[in-house]
């Protein structure tokens, strides 16, 4: 009983932390897409 509590915790603390990155990784992700349009960098300027 102990340890089916404790994996429980674990697998609690493993999966926040995998959802508070996939959060991050989306918002990052949608950030650098936009800016990407907005700012382009050198090699997409020549390109167009």
């Amino acid at each position: 009983m102990f340890a089916a509590e404790v994996w429980h915790w674990w697998l609690g603390v493993i999966l926040l932390l995998a959802g508070v990155g996939a959060i991050l990784q989306t918002v990052i992700g949608y950030l650098v897409k936009v800016t990407a349009t907005r700012y382009p960098s050198r090699r997409q300027r020549k390109q167009q």
